[in-house]
C-alpha cells in the first residue's frame, strides 16, 4: 500500500515544484533575510500542494476516462489498479488538510515579517492553492480541460512561488524578483506543455481541450519554444544583472544547466511522434531544478 501511495505521489514531479522556493529563498538570503524554518516549511508546503495536485489529477483523469489504454505516459495509481477511486478521495482530503496545516505553520512563522493584510492574503492564497490543485482535473468545470492549466502553472509555480516566498522573509516586493519568477514559471509551464504535446491525440479524443489540442501539435511545439526562450531570456538577464552589480562573477556558472535547453529544443522540434516527447519532461524539470539550485548557492558565495 505504501508503494502505491508513493507511486501516486509521482516523486519525479517534486524537484520542479520546489525550484521557485529555492530561487526566492536564495534572493532573500542575498539580502541577509534567510530563515531555515521558513525555508523548510515553504518546501514542505509546496511539496504538499504538488502531491495533492498529483492525487487529484489521478482521480480526475480516471473519472473522465482520460487515463485509458491509449494514454502514452506512465500508468497512474487508479488506472493500474494499485488504488481505488475511494481510497484516492481519502488521500486527497488527508493531503489537503496536511498541506493547509503546513501552510498555516509557514504563515505563523512569518508573522513578524508581514502586515495584517499580508497575513490574510497568504491564508487566502493557501486556500486558493488547494482549490487550484484539486480542480485542475476534478469536477465538471475542471480548468485543465478548458486550456487554463498553462496559466495556472505559470502563476502558482512561477510568480507565487518565487515572489511569494521572497516576501515571507520580510523583504517586501522587489521588481527584480519578477524576472527569475518568470523563468521558473515559463519552464514549469513548458513541462506541462510537453505533457500535453505527448498526450495530444488522446486528450482531443476525450474532449480535454488543452492549449496544445486547441493549437495543434506543430503550433504547440512553437509555443513550447516560446516558453523556453522567454525563460532563458529572463534568466540570463537576472544572472547578468546580479553578477555585475554584486561583482560575483561566479554567478555566471549558474547559466550552465540552462544551456541544456538548447539541445532540448532541437530535440523537440525534430520529434514527429508525440510519444517520443515523454523523456523530455524529466529533462526540462531537472534543468529547471539544477538551474535554481546552482543560482541560489552561487548567489550567496561572495561576501556582500
Amino acid at each position: 500500500m505504501i508503494k502505491a501511495w508513493i507511486h501516486a505521489a509521482r516523486l519525479r514531479t517534486l524537484p520542479l515544484s520546489v525550484s521557485g522556493i529555492i530561487v526566492g529563498s536564495g534572493m532573500a538570503a542575498l539580502l541577509g533575510a534567510f530563515d531555515v524554518q521558513i525555508f523548510s516549511l515553504a518546501l514542505l508546503t509546496t511539496i504538499g500542494f504538488q502531491v495533492l495536485s498529483n492525487f487529484a489529477n489521478d482521480l480526475g483523469d480516471h473519472q473522465k476516462g482520460t487515463d485509458n489504454a491509449e494514454r502514452v505516459g506512465p500508468k497512474r495509481a487508479i488506472q493500474s489498479g494499485q488504488l481505488t477511486a475511494a481510497q484516492m478521495k481519502i488521500g486527497i482530503v488527508a493531503m489537503g488538510l496536511l498541506s493547509f496545516s503546513s501552510a498555516l505553520l509557514l504563515i505563523y512563522k512569518s508573522v513578524p515579517n508581514l502586515s495584517v493584510k499580508e497575513i490574510y492574503a497568504y491564508i487566502v492564497l493557501a486556500m486558493a492553492c488547494i482549490i487550484a490543485a484539486i480542480t485542475y482535473t476534478v469536477g465538471k468545470n475542471a480548468y485543465g480541460y478548458r486550456g487554463l492549466g498553462d496559466l495556472m502553472v505559470f502563476l502558482f509555480f512561477g510568480l507565487l512561488s518565487v515572489v511569494g516566498v521572497f516576501m515571507l522573509y520580510g523583504e517586501g516586493f522587489e521588481w527584480l524578483v519578477l524576472f527569475p519568477a518568470i523563468s521558473i514559471g515559463t519552464w514549469s509551464t513548458a513541462v506541462l506543455n510537453l505533457n500535453n504535446l505527448r498526450d495530444v491525440h488522446n486528450d482531443a479524443k476525450m474532449q480535454k481541450r488543452t492549449l496544445v489540442v486547441q493549437l495543434g501539435f506543430d503550433k504547440g511545439k512553437i509555443y513550447h519554444v516560446s516558453l523556453v526562450a522567454t525563460g532563458l531570456a529572463t534568466w540570463f538577464f537576472t544572472v547578468y544583472l546580479l553578477a555585475v552589480s554584486s561583482y560575483n562573477y561566479y554567478l555566471f556558472l549558474s547559466l550552465v544547466p540552462s544551456l541544456g535547453f538548447v539541445a532540448h529544443l532541437k530535440k523537440v522540434l525534430d520529434i514527429q511522434a508525440p510519444e517520443g516527447l515523454d523523456p523530455e519532461l524529466k529533462k526540462v524539470a531537472l534543468l529547471t531544478f539544477f538551474s535554481a539550485l546552482l543560482f541560489a548557492i552561487l548567489l550567496n558565495l561572495a561576501p556582500h
